[in-house]
């Protein structure tokens, strides 16, 4: 039972930070450092990425008929604009994914710690805000998916990428700061970063558990099974929350929310 409530904590702090432009995955190792489960450390190292299939289901279920890219009617079909999207959202997976599958293992034992989460936080913190202050008269150049091109994609990617790379960026966060600096609306660049999620964590999540052997103990997959239920729906929340918050405000406040848990991180790795 204990195991359990711990999965639901878990699931709630990744549904959270997953949507939210400051690092799930920062929290989640900071969290495990207060609060363990008791499991093997190639599980956790499994747990930590696959929870968050969970939160990238309630992008699946809330934005279904826009990401659902085949029509029956009056024949089977793609339509062009639906496949135009998806072959733009494939493209910016494409650096991610191939130094995810590259270098995965060494990724893990180089950044997963404190200090690197911390550095990660503090700088992409700054970087919002410098951003948003730079796009204060600035207008938007695209106020709509389907006006994304292919080099928008390409460099929006390449943010990504960083959020591959070092833990604590913000996956999120990464591309929606890219989005904005290329001229993205708010809303545009946080759609674009929800339907980006979907090939990206699920092909991370595969790679993790076939990684890891799919092979679970009772607890350990009650454990997974909770943590990804709890991460989807307190997702859902978090989606609808973050863009509603965004048509009215900027990302100043995650900015110093960064600013600030990257400083307690550091004071803390200091201490120990």
């Amino acid at each position: 039972m204990i195991e359990i409530l711990k999965a639901i904590l878990y699931g709630i702090v990744e549904g959270i930070t997953e949507w939210l432009p400051v690092s799930s995955t920062g929290h989640l190792i900071l969290l495990e450092e207060f609060i363990k489960l008791d499991v093997s450390q190639a599980f956790w190292e499994m747990f930590l990425v696959v929870i968050q299939l969970g939160a990238i289901m309630a992008v699946v279920v809330i934005y279904f008929k826009r990401l659902w890219p085949f029509e029956t009617k009056p024949k089977l079909r793609i339509p062009k604009d639906k496949l135009d999207m998806w072959l733009k959202i494939l493209v910016a997976c494409v650096p991610a994914a191939v130094i995810g599958l590259l270098f995965d293992d060494k990724i893990d034992q180089l950044f997963y710690h404190y200090v690197p989460v911390a550095i990660a936080l503090i700088v992409f913190g700054i970087a919002f805000l410098v951003v948003e202050k730079r796009n204060v008269d600035r207008p938007v150049r695209v106020d709509s998916i389907a006006e994304i091109t292919y080099r928008d994609a390409i460099i929006i990617g390449l943010f990504q990428l960083l959020a591959a790379v070092f833990p604590g960026t913000s996956r999120s966060g990464a591309t929606i700061l890219g989005g904005i600096v290329i001229g993205l609306s708010r809303t545009t660049a946080a759609e674009f970063t929800f339907f980006l999620a979907v090939p990206v964590m699920m092909g991370a999540s595969l790679l993790k558990l076939v990684k890891f052997g799919l092979v679970f103990s009772a607890t350990e997959g009650l454990v997974l099974v909770v943590g990804m239920v709890t991460a989807f729906v307190v997702s859902i929340i978090a989606i609808k929350f973050l863009l509603g918050y965004i048509k009215k405000n900027n990302f100043n406040a995650f900015g110093y929310y960064r600013i600030i848990l990257g400083l307690i991180v550091l004071f803390y790795a200091i201490s120990q």
